[in-house]
């Protein structure tokens, strides 16, 4: 890489360590910029992956008060998350590199529609009567839902937060705070189990994983403690905004 690309990527990981923290979708800012600096776009995932994981633990940090009595809430559904982690990260090896190439503007593209709808899918879970939700833990369906959204994240992690963060929504009757506390403690889980197997088994460029590694560990806690007084519309409308040009790159090229 030169000294341009390097210090991109590095404000890419920054960027997409606070985005992961407050909504999700970081991978958006940082999967464009690496296939910029020519990475191929099956070594490009495992990077952002690998590089990721310190974000996702710091992000965890800044929230640890919003975790607060949700122990039990975070080790159930962190089984599903590391089982559906495990299976993505292996799919993501398994599966040949023209199949991924095929896959993954499908991925960016209901990425960014999750992202663009956000606002729509709050206002629609506010509006749910406390009544409507199932119990405590969320039952089955959650588990389920969290477990494939977690093989989901595995294999490529932009908006796997947004779809965490719904999902609660729909069957836990709790703050947005507080579930979005636990999204990051699962996020954390399956990044770190990906990382593990991405270690072993998978193809990286090592300065593209610690230039993101430590621009993400600083976004996290920036996300954490600051980034919930940015405007969600600014943050959504950057996500977007990088997440099309990462999805014209993939058609186009």
């Amino acid at each position: 890489m030169t000294p341009w690309e390097m210090a991109a990527v590095l404000a890419a990981g920054t960027g997409a360590g606070a985005v992961n923290a407050v909504v999700g979708s970081g991978t958006l800012i940082t999967f464009p910029v690496l296939l910029a600096t020519g990475l191929p776009p099956v070594t490009a995932t495992v990077s952002n992956g690998l590089g990721l994981v310190p974000g996702s633990i710091s992000a965890v940090i800044g929230y640890r008060e919003e975790l607060r009595g949700q122990g039990r809430r975070a080790l159930l559904l962190g089984i599903g998350a590391v089982l559906g982690g495990l299976a993505g990260a292996v799919l993501l090896l398994t599966l040949p590199a023209s199949a991924f190439e095929r896959i993954v503007p499908v991925l960016v593209g209901l990425a960014l529609v999750l992202v663009a709808c956000q606002p729509l899918i709050a206002r629609r879970l506010r509006r749910r009567p406390a009544g409507s939700r199932t119990r405590r833990d969320g039952g089955p369906l959650l588990f389920t839902g969290m477990a494939l959204a977690s093989v989901y994240g595995g294999y490529f992690s932009a908006a796997q937060g947004i779809i965490y963060v719904s999902l609660m929504g729909m069957l836990l009757d709790d703050t947005l705070q507080r579930l979005n506390a636990v999204k990051n403690v699962l996020a954390a889980v399956v990044s770190t189990v990906a990382a593990v197997v991405f270690l072993f088994f998978a193809e990286f460029d090592w300065t593209a994983v610690v230039l993101i590694a430590a621009g993400s560990a600083l976004g996290g806690l920036i996300g954490a403690r600051v980034g919930r007084r940015f405007s969600p519309a600014v943050l959504r409308a950057l996500i977007v905004s990088v997440g099309t040009l990462a999805l014209v790159h993939l058609v186009t090229h």
